[in-house]
Parts: structure tokens; sequence; C-alpha cells
């Protein structure tokens, strides 16, 4: 219940483009916030950009300040789907990217960016990008 899966990543070259996809198993799912998280070999995870639910308010996305620009999230509430589009794609993007899932309320921008924050997270999709 509420499992996550991420699909799309591989090895691509600078400047090239990418798109992982999330599936939520759950028919809930749609109403989830979902984050997107990255970690590189080293490096502590980190919030790359979210989406709100169906049940927001109003949609919101937020995303990092390093991909601002070059990475789009979106989603389809019918297919219980959500994008990464990854354009522009630098060195310093090579990571594991995980797509993380919460069926909690969002109040405010911080709790999209915080890892705690999901409950369902996936296994993880490698993204490496060659310079």
């Amino acid at each position: 219940q509420g499992q996550v899966v991420e699909s799309g990543g591989g090895l691509v070259q600078a400047g090239e483009s990418l798109t992982l996809s999330c599936r939520g198993s759950t028919r809930a799912f749609p109403e989830f916030a979902v984050g997107w998280f990255r970690q590189a070999p080293g490096k502590a995870r980190e919030f790359v950009g979210a989406i709100s639910g169906t049940s927001a308010i109003a949609p919101y996305v937020h995303y990092a300040e390093s991909v601002k620009g070059r990475f789009t999230i979106s989603r389809d509430a019918a297919e219980n789907m959500v994008y990464l589009q990854m354009n522009s794609l630098k060195p310093e993007d090579t990571a594991i990217y995980y797509c993380a899932g919460s069926g909690n309320y969002f109040s405010n921008v911080v709790q999209y960016t915080r890892s705690s924050e999901y409950t369902y997270w996936g296994q993880g999709t490698q993204v490496t990008v060659s310079s």
C-alpha cells in the first residue's frame, strides 16, 4: 500500500534531457504530495522538487534552486504518474533519484522539501551525466 516506483534513469551527456517517471500503486496516489530527491556518492540526500496532490487547495510545484528553470515536475492523476523532466543536464546532476509520496497535508513549502515528511519511497533510479 502506498508504494511508488521510479523508472527512466540512464546515462546521458551534458546538455541532454531525461524524463523520470514515478508510478503510484494506491488509488489515493493522485492525492499525495510527491517529492523528488537525489543522492550523489558521498553526499547527503537532497531535495530536487515536489508537486502537491489533487486534494491541495491550489496546485503547487516547488523546485530546488539548483534545478529551477531546468527541471519540470508534472503529474497525470488518471494514470497515477508523476514525472520529472530534466533538461540541460549537468555532470553535477549525477545521482540516484528517488520519488517519494505523502498522504499528509502540507501547509507550507518547507514541508515539501523535508524527506522526513514523506512516507512512501521508491527504490531509486540512477542518472549519470557525462561531461
